[in-house]
């Protein structure tokens, strides 16, 4: 499966060999982690050059794969590419020392669209990791909203969540984790603080973890004690809900981003509430936390079996309140499939 995939990508990458610096790359290339190192895709094959530091590691983890592991360093790596005219490399994740280093001896070429391409769509041991890392999730939320009292702040609340998944086998956060407690959820990418938490807050925590580097990305919504005085809170958090399921019910195979973004803000829109819908509906979900698909009003790009993504619409009313549903998503069967099920949606007060 790797072999094939690796030729596949080879071949749509139009270059003579591709050279990848950037980690994550290298870690969907070869199913290897590390901080350092490069790898070489070519006609022949792919290569991973480890320094001292990974050696041991990688060769004893890449043992029987389509993948040869090299000991070496820059130098080693270069002379993998030597006579080679044109070096595929990912514009958007080198530097500029990087291009003007390599430019000086091979003619360059944007890789990236291969590998995008390629990287859309997941192979069932890639869904098994996503659906790992939300479960992970999930679990580890559930343990921690008994443990919500007043007075706690919402670095603490952060703090305690991302610990447990980290317990239950995660090996760290998509992301900083989002807490935000009252009026500082109207921030869609509100910045965890000290704000501490007080009977009858609403409570925005959008968080996500890692499985041997997939994400899981999640957004939950509720209540700290019922103060009867949220029934506008109330009102708009069913809308948010109603077009979070629709996304689920209605996104299918060939519709595109544009599409599937629009089931939700059409929806708002009815409500008087799309110009508080200040964000795209979703993004793809994988290696990084951002990837593609894209589920916004100017997507063109088709969803199709094998595509993960979120699915967030969100309310935000200025210093007043946010209210964003979110799960991880996938596309089986042409139809749209929730890697989430055991959070409640339905609104929950603590």
């Amino acid at each position: 499966m790797i072999a094939e995939k690796l030729r596949k990508l080879y071949d749509n990458s139009g270059a003579d060999a591709l050279f990848i610096e950037c980690d994550f790359l290298r870690r969907y290339l070869t199913g290897f982690y590390s901080t350092d190192g490069y790898v070489i895709l070519d006609g022949t094959g792919c290569k991973f050059v480890a320094d001292p530091r990974y050696f041991e590691a990688a060769e004893k983890r890449l043992a029987g794969s389509a993948v040869e592991v090299v000991a070496g360093s820059y130098p080693e790596a270069m002379a993998l590419i030597a006579g080679k005219k044109t070096l595929g490399v990912p514009f958007p994740f080198m530097d500029a020392a990087a291009y003007v280093r390599l430019s000086k001896s091979h003619t360059l070429t944007d890789c990236m669209p291969a590998l995008r391409g390629a990287m859309m769509y997941k192979s069932e041991e890639e869904l098994a990791l996503i659906q790992r890392a939300c479960t992970i999730a999930e679990d580890a939320l559930l343990s921690v909203l008994p443990e919500f009292k007043e007075g706690m702040q919402e670095r603490e609340v952060a703090a305690l969540l991302e610990y447990r998944m980290r317990q239950l086998g995660a090996s760290g956060t998509s992301f900083e984790t989002i807490c935000a407690f009252g009026e500082n959820g109207s921030v869609p990418h509100y910045e965890t603080g000290d704000r501490a938490l007080r009977f009858g807050d609403p409570v925005l925590i959008d968080y996500g973890c890692k499985v041997e580097g997939y994400c899981s990305d999640c957004t939950r919504t509720f209540l700290f004690g019922d103060d009867k005085q949220h029934e506008e809170f109330k009102k708009i958090y069913e809308y948010v809900l109603t077009a979070h399921q629709l996304v689920k019910e209605h996104t299918v195979a060939g519709m595109t981003g544009r599409e599937a973004d629009a089931i939700a803000r059409d929806y708002l829109k009815e409500k008087g509430l799309d110009k508080y819908f200040t964000h795209s509906l979703g993004h793809g979900i994988g290696l990084q936390i951002h990837e593609y698909p894209v589920l916004s009003p100017r997507s063109e790009e088709k969803l199709a079996d094998g595509m993960v993504y979120s699915d967030e619409p969100g309310v935000y009313l200025a210093g007043q309140l946010g209210i964003r549903i979110e799960d991880s998503m996938y596309m089986e069967g042409g139809k749209t499939h929730s890697f989430m099920s055991k959070t409640q949606k339905n609104l929950l007060v603590l």
